[in-house]
């Protein structure tokens, strides 16, 4: 089912090149169209992940230090800093950050936990897609314009610091310590739980909403089949809302504002998104709901951008690609940064180990 895709000449696998024009103003026709991915032989381990912790924040030591506990992280995988406690880093800011975080961890790190909310971002660029690809600030003066794209993509790798010398990284965020301290645990309890025989099977949700704008990524939902052999049963609505969801793996949708979240029953491990300009703002003044109130209604996932990206299906998670890593065994973290191309402005939140399907 799963095979490595051939790279095209520049670089992008054909799962990117088949994405649709974010100029189309309406959604195209749904059509099942099935992408490959390639077979992973492994995934990140706890003793590969490094944990930052601001010590100016509260929430950040509270949740920092019970991350570490709980995951059984070592010392040395632990940096603490000295962040100021908003929305934004400068870039000068930033680059301190960035030099810390090259000087304490070595080769062996291939991947960060952020145990905070503020900062997600520097400029236009989310502070996730920062670190793992260099802030651009030409970025800012178009941000609807292409970003850097990711090798990361729909990849093999299961060492990104060792085979491409950057690090994926999650904020470990959520609307409370209390919420924290739930969303890890909820990481933990998931793992090696799904994809088992005889087991129910979970459900994965998209819905094509009347935004049209929002619902670019229609054309990437999976056919009904896609991984029915692992557990899992696709559901592709016509709707806005989802309502009372049982066994709940995935949602991925197209609004500002997402109804009826608090009705829905997750399995532990499970994720939600939602494209639209600024899910990534976690400060909640945008006008848009943020990706916070995923995690707060039981999601151990979710992502969203932190500054207009228009709606290029490239800067958002692939419906299909996050679902076949992650069947696949993959860490949370590593089946969402895989699924998204141009990773530069979004934010990815949740806990980042979550593993919550046996290695295949």
């Amino acid at each position: 089912m799963l095979i490595l895709p051939t790279w095209a000449v520049d670089g992008l696998s054909p799962a990117l090149a088949a994405l649709p024009s974010a100029a189309a103003s309406t959604v195209p026709p749904r059509r099942a169209v099935t992408v490959a991915a390639p077979r992973i032989s492994g995934r990140l381990s706890a003793a590969e992940l490094g944990l930052v912790i601001n010590i100016n924040d509260p929430y950040s030591v509270a949740v920092g230090e019970f991350y570490q506990t709980a995951r059984q992280l070592s010392e040395v995988q632990v940096l603490r800093v000295d962040l100021p406690v908003r929305a934004e880093l400068t870039p000068a800011e930033f680059a301190v950050l960035q030099a810390r975080i090259d000087e304490a961890f070595g080769p062996d790190i291939q991947a960060l936990a952020l145990a905070w909310n503020e900062p997600y971002s520097v400029g236009c660029n989310s502070i996730t897609g920062a670190l793992a690809l260099g802030y651009d600030a030409g970025l800012c003066q178009q941000s609807c314009a292409p970003s850097r794209a990711s090798r990361y993509f729909n990849s093999a790798s299961v060492r990104p610091y060792a085979d491409l010398r950057w690090r994926p990284s999650m904020l470990i965020a959520a609307k409370s310590v209390d919420m924290a301290h739930a969303l890890i645990r909820r990481g933990i309890a998931s793992d090696g739980t799904l994809g088992l025989r005889g087991a129910p099977p979970v459900h994965a949700h998209y819905l094509v909403t009347t935004d049209k704008a929002r619902s670019a990524r229609a054309p990437l939902f999976p056919a009904a089949g896609l991984v029915k052999d692992v557990g899992v049963e696709i559901h592709v609505t016509p709707s806005n809302v989802l309502e009372s969801a049982e066994r709940l793996l995935l949602y991925q949708t197209g609004l500002t504002h997402i109804d009826k979240l608090q009705t829905l029953q997750w399995v532990p491990g499970g994720l939600g998104d939602h494209l639209t300009s600024v899910g990534g703002r976690l400060d909640g003044k945008s006008g848009q709901m943020s990706a916070l109130e995923w995690i707060a209604s039981g999601a151990t996932g979710s992502y969203g951008t932190v500054s207009e990206p228009c709606s290029h299906p490239q800067k958002f998670p692939h419906p299909q690609i996050v679902l076949l890593h992650y069947v696949q065994g993959a860490t949370l973290i590593e089946a969402y940064w895989k699924s998204v191309a141009w990773p530069q402005q979004g934010l990815f939140i949740g806990e980042p180990l979550a593993a919550p399907f046996p290695l295949r």
